[in-house]
């Protein structure tokens, strides 16, 4: 018996893209099959290259082809394309496909952090990424990657610095080492759609966007100049903390921008016995996201590698992939890439790949 295009698709008609609810043939994700006697290749194209569920289609594509007779062998590729939002940005002059901001309504929560860590993870997953320090009044983006300067400029373009794998512009680098910035509103507003028109950016998978604390004008005018494909907000997990990011998530609900999650950092202290401390409280960021029915990403636990790291400019998920810690980031960056995809084939209601004979 001659094994067929046909029988191998059918066979992998039967496995299901969880978070998309079809199957990967009627999906188009499946690429370039070749059948060599018994032999199958073909590419299975993700809406990301930092799919959680990469192990899982794959595992589940090798088990539907052994109940197709003929098949001896497998060779499953993985690649990946990022589907666009949709949104027009037209300050920008190249493409961004997804705009995600980070914030919350207070500061000392770890935005920063989240932010380049996240940025890094999905850099190091295979994503173009580029990381925006809207925090204009403390911009740390800069110690946090290592950076101290940018490069030259192409005639009036800024040209990102770039570490890790990620692009970054920041008020940090181009203002004097402790200047004080003492902006008005308006001054704030020309500054942020700086960074977005005459910054070179190039195709960009994600921007991630590390905002100021509050819910002032840097929020507003980030939201009308750049319309976002979403936010996620970080807490701690005490009460004050929760009270402003409630504020911070609903000031985004107001600007009609999606909530992709809550992240709750500096959650516990592991302690060498392996008991946890609770040093602000315990399980606050999962009772905000049941009380505004928004996702909970994920809990980020209490390391001096992530302080180390931030002082010297290595984010712990490159310096300390297989901690805790950057465990806890690189999943919650998932998160955020899948949210992010099904968020966009939903808002174009189209698919995520166009089908190629």
């Amino acid at each position: 018996m001659t094994l067929t295009k046909e029988a191998v698709l059918k066979a992998l008609g039967t496995v299901q893209e969880p978070d998309l609810g079809q199957d990967l043939v009627t999906l188009n994700m499946i690429r370039n099959l070749e059948i060599d006697g018994g032999k199958v290749t073909f590419t299975v194209m993700l809406t990301t290259p930092a799919c959680p569920l990469k192990g899982k289609l794959e595992a589940d594509c090798r088990a539907a082809l052994k109940t197709v007779e003929g098949v001896t062998s497998v060779d499953v590729k993985m690649d990946s394309d990022v589907p666009n939002d949709g949104r027009m940005r037209g300050l920008v002059n190249t493409p961004i496909r997804n705009a995600i901001a980070i914030g919350s309504g207070k500061g000392g929560v770890g935005k920063s952090t989240v932010s380049v860590n996240v940025a890094v993870a999905l850099a190091k997953a295979g994503a173009r990424v580029g990381l925006m320090d809207a925090d204009i009044y403390g911009p740390n983006t800069p110690t946090m990657l290592g950076i101290d300067k940018l490069p030259p400029p192409n005639g009036p373009r800024i040209i990102p610095a770039e570490s890790y794998g990620v692009k970054m512009v920041s008020m940090g680098l181009l203002v004097k080492p402790g200047q004080p910035l003492i902006w008005r509103g308006p001054m704030l507003n020309s500054a942020i759609r700086q960074f977005l028109g005459d910054v070179e950016w190039g195709e960009l998978d994600y921007l991630i966007v590390d905002l100021p604390p509050g819910t002032g004008d840097a929020a507003l005018s980030l939201a009308q100049a750049l319309p976002l494909s979403g936010a996620v907000i970080v807490t701690l997990p005490q009460l004050v903390s929760l009270e402003d990011a409630g504020r911070g998530l609903n000031m985004f609900k107001t600007l009609e921008v999606p909530i992709l999650g809550i992240v709750e950092n500096m959650s516990y202290l592991e302690m060498p016995d392996g008991s946890k401390m609770d040093l602000f409280g315990s399980g606050g960021g999962m009772e905000l996201a049941k009380a505004t029915e928004t996702d909970f990403l994920g809990q980020v636990p209490i390391d001096q590698n992530v302080r180390i790291g931030g002082d010297t400019g290595k984010p712990i998920v490159d310096a300390y992939p297989e901690s805790v810690v950057a465990k806890a980031f690189t999943e919650i960056s998932q998160k955020i890439a899948q949210k992010a995809s099904v968020a966009a084939i939903g808002t174009n209601n189209t698919l995520p790949i166009n089908i190629v004979e």
